[in-house]
């Protein structure tokens, strides 16, 4: 296009002759109105050369004649640029058309319409959600203001696993939490007692007081109220006492115990000795605890059957007698027979012990519940008894006495080397379980020896139960012939079986061998001494009868 204009812009001075405006393409009636002025001024110039034709004279032709050519030249260069402007309007007009014809304004004029006013919907959306959430940010902070330490209650926080540091041993404040646990426990026993003094007329007066009372709030349905009532008369008597009152009121009069002011400076030998009093206080109070557990268990898990069902028909009763009757009734029941019980039928049962053997269903169940420990020699002296039953002849005991007996090590006379007739007797064929202490040692590994000691018809045998024991020199083996002395005999109170053991005296031994820690020590006792009097006697007998020997 610019080529174009360029040949046009040069061609001006070489026409003579103008263009029709008419004839020029989309030309308009003020682009031809560009011509007036230019003819006008033609005409103008000939009317004066009409007036004057001869002119001014010859000195003036030539510069009129100049004149006349520069106007010339200027009306082509100005025809050049109209044709220009013309040429420039025509393809501009034809470009614009050709944009109108490709993009539609109008329908873009309606969509940058409908842009805007959903731009000012949203403004105003914005606007209104701006306004809410300062609203509702103004109510949460007056929320949480107000019961923003009650919410954080309830945040949910991951629980944290929390290791307790133990503390070392420490013979004082072993002590002291004894004596803390029997502080803490004072209440519960003193009111434990009150309530067996109560029950077994400790006090008649106070006895048939609290029964007659009791039973008129039965009768009337007010055993709960009067319950509730008796709590707040024993809090409000420790808030007094709290505040300095000195009250005391109980049916057992209370023991003070004297309490011994703590030593700071103890031997070693007093601190081993308080250490072993706490340590058998806490074992004893450990193995209370340890048996209530466990009858409790064996009762819901029938191992004793016969006990258990009387539980389980017991609930059937109270659960259809509960579906029957009305819970008025059944209240009163409940509190008539539980003061009859409490007042009448435990203080005769207290009183009159074989009548309590015989028909307290309570007392008689929970007696005949067995621990753990019980029910493991149960099942040892049964597993024992059917081992000999199946090895031994049942027609006679012709071979009975050389059956082999086998303890955890091997066959016993392999164990103490000693003749295959020896083996235990029947009243120790699993032996009983305890420490050898033997004084004439120094080493406290050979000093005391945990094992077994069995009794047979000659022998007197213990075999250690230490895993360096793999043969027979930690075993002791002693003939009862030999032994001169056998006695009773009490070594610590914190061991098993409150200590109690059994001495013997040998010539082979400076000191007594001690067999302590012995739970069967009666029994092993008894044992021993009536086999060690049957050898004596035998022994007496054959020397009456061979006096040369």
């Amino acid at each position: 296009m610019l080529k174009r204009l360029d040949k046009i812009r040069f061609r001006g001075p070489k026409r003579d002759e103008f263009l029709d405006p008419a004839e020029s393409p989309n030309a308009s009636d003020s682009e031809c109105n560009d011509d007036v002025p230019v003819k006008h001024r033609s005409s103008i110039k000939e009317t004066e050369e009409q007036r004057d034709p001869a002119g001014s004279g010859t000195m003036s032709a030539a510069p009129i004649q100049d004149y006349k050519m520069s106007d010339a030249d200027r009306l082509n260069e100005v025809k050049g640029h109209l044709e220009i402007a013309l040429l420039e309007k025509h393809f501009l007009q034809e470009e614009l058309r050709k944009l109108r014809e490709e993009t539609n304004v109008e329908t873009l004029k309606q969509e940058l319409e409908k842009e805007k006013s959903k731009r000012v919907d949203l403004e105003q959306k914005m606007n209104e959600i701006l306004r809410s959430r300062y609203e509702s940010s103004r109510l949460w902070k007056w929320l949480y203001e107000r019961f923003g330490v009650y919410i954080e209650d309830f945040r949910f926080q991951p629980e944290e696993n929390t290791v307790e540091t133990e503390e070392p041993l420490s013979a004082k404040r072993l002590t002291e939490n004894m004596r803390r646990l029997k502080r803490g426990a004072k209440p519960v026993t003193n009111f434990m007692r009150n309530l067996s003094a109560l029950s077994s007329c400790h006090s008649v007066y106070t006895s048939a007081i609290a029964f007659i009372i009791y039973m008129n709030a039965a009768w009337h349905g007010w055993v709960i109220p009067m319950f509730l009532f008796l709590a707040i008369l024993r809090l409000s008597l420790n808030y007094l006492i709290a505040k300095g009152w000195r009250i005391q009121w109980s049916i057992v009069p209370e023991v003070s115990e004297p309490v011994e002011p703590p030593k700071e400076d103890l031997t070693v030998s007093e601190k081993f000795q308080l250490v072993l009093d706490v340590a058998q206080k806490a074992q004893n109070l450990f193995g209370k605890m340890a048996d209530v557990l466990e009858k409790i268990k064996n009762l819901f898990m029938w191992v004793q059957p016969e006990i258990t069902q009387k539980l389980y028909v017991g609930l059937w009763v109270a659960f259809i007698t509960s579906c029957l009757l009305p819970y008025k009734l059944l209240g009163f029941m409940i509190g008539v027979y539980a003061g009859i019980k409490f007042f009448i039928i435990d203080f005769i049962f207290k009183s009159c012990p074989k009548l309590r053997d015989k028909y307290d269903t309570p007392y008689i169940v929970w007696t005949n519940l067995p621990t753990d420990p019980q029910l493991k020699e149960r099942n040892n002296a049964t597993l024992s008894r059917r081992v000999s039953e199946t090895v031994s002849d049942p027609a006679g005991g012709g071979d009975e006495s050389g059956r082999a007996y086998n303890t955890k090590r091997g066959p016993f006379h392999e164990v103490f080397n000693l003749s295959e007739n020896e083996r235990p007797l029947p009243v120790c064929e699993n032996g009983w379980r305890c420490c050898l202490i033997n004084r004439d040692r120094k080493m406290p590994t050979d000093y005391i020896r945990n094992g077994v000691l069995y009794v047979t018809e000659n022998y007197l045998c213990f075999e250690s139960s230490s895993s360096r024991a793999t043969s027979s020199k930690k075993n002791k083996v002693i003939k009862l012939q030999d032994i001169t002395d056998i006695q009773k005999y009490k070594v610590l109170s914190v061991l098993p079986g409150s200590g109690m053991g059994i001495s013997i005296t040998a010539p082979s031994t400076l000191k007594p061998l001690v067999f302590g820690a012995m739970i069967h020590r009666d029994e092993a006792f008894d044992a021993i001494q009536t086999q060690y009097m049957k050898i004596l006697n035998s022994t007496a007998a054959t020397t009456v009868t061979n006096p040369e020997t």
